[in-house]
């Protein structure tokens, strides 16, 4: 008896071995989508997927990427993301461009067997298996404390009368939501008020140099300056003050880190922007997206929404840091910015001889 108890006790541990190792997927040939929200910004056609692409041929040569940009249309991503599904993919990787309807499409996969990573703005209204962003809320304070500043540092007092336009992002957009409220911990309590605020449809540039203008002609010289949610409104925000005569341009925050918004800062003409390289979150999401397909649980630093998270910490550049931070760390060449009418600006900065 002592013998066949020791043998049925090693065919179980043999047996709880061999369930183990059953648990632990292999990643090989599994298809992976990654769906961003619009071509309003380059970023994500000239950073996130390509960085998004190049960590998941580095972590599984083999898994198939998928990608799409729905341009701004929920339904249109409605659509690609249940092609993805159709198409066999394990993990989704979604960067919403409506973060309420995209709660359905979390819990349709999920249903389904299918992981899904929200990617830059949040979802919400489901539990999405992980989230993966720089931290939006740190962004829109971080903008707004500079702006602040900055605006202290020059001597500029908040007369009657006077203030500083609020431009933000999408307003189907949460992760616009958590801009705009990191903006509002920045500029409620700063001793400059409010004049306006304009949550931009779709974060369309002309959508907020139109309103920008309207300010323009309400407040004229009363505007101190602009808190625009990223680089594409602050654009549209500048191109307003240009075209109504402003000379200089009233200092204008934004994020992103553009190519051009870099450009605007070198010219004078945009006061900061945030630099976050996307590729960085890419990365991170390919690597949750590959921890999911095995099996894994991802680490999470945070949760938000009820949802596992992974945060980065945002830089703010202005033209103070932006050689150190933009030019010294190779997010952009000095050949690609100091080019026209920037050459002479780049000079006074120190970026070329």
């Amino acid at each position: 008896m002592k013998h066949s108890w020791k043998m049925t006790g090693l065919a179980v541990l043999a047996l709880s071995l061999a369930s183990g190792s059953a648990l632990a997927q292999s990643a090989d040939g599994a298809t992976v989508a990654f769906l961003m929200p619009d071509q309003a910004s380059t970023r994500y056609e000239e950073h996130d997927y390509p960085g998004f692409k190049a960590e998941m041929e580095k972590l599984c040569a083999s898994c198939k990427v998928l990608y799409q940009n729905a341009d701004a249309d929920a339904a249109r991503q409605q659509q690609q993301f249940n092609s993805m599904i159709s198409q066999g993919a394990k993990v989704i990787v979604i960067d919403p461009v409506d973060s309420t309807a995209a709660a359905s499409l979390v819990k349709q996969a999920q249903a389904q067997g299918v992981k899904v990573v929200a990617y830059d703005r949040p979802i919400p209204d489901a539990k999405a298996d992980f989230y993966v962003s720089f931290d939006n809320e740190a962004i829109g304070k971080s903008i707004a404390d500079s702006l602040v500043k900055h605006l202290k540092d020059k001597g500029v007092k908040a007369d009657e009368g006077t203030g500083v336009l609020q431009i933000n992002g999408s307003p189907t957009d949460a992760a616009a939501g958590l801009i705009k409220k990191g903006i509002h911990a920045g500029l409620d309590n700063s001793g400059y008020p409010i004049l306006a605020e304009y949550d931009t449809p779709e974060w369309a540039p002309p959508k907020a140099q139109q309103w920008a203008s309207g300010q323009i002609t309400r407040f004229d010289k009363k505007i101190l300056g602009v808190v625009a949610a990223n680089d594409g409104t602050a654009g549209g925000a500048i191109a307003a003050f240009k075209a109504g005569g402003f000379n200089p341009v009233p200092p204008v925050t934004g994020n992103d880190a553009t190519l051009a918004a870099l450009q605007l800062i070198i010219a004078g003409d945009q006061y900061n922007t945030i630099n976050k390289p996307s590729e960085i979150v890419a990365a991170a999401a390919a690597n949750v997206a590959v921890q999911l397909i095995k099996g894994e649980t991802p680490k999470a630093e945070t949760t938000l929404f009820n949802t596992p998270s992974q945060l980065f910490v945002p830089v703010v550049v202005t033209q103070e840091n932006l050689k150190a931070e933009i030019i010294d760390k190779k997010i952009a060449t000095a050949e690609q910015l100091c080019v026209d009418r920037y050459a002479e600006g780049c000079k006074k900065l120190g970026i070329t001889q």
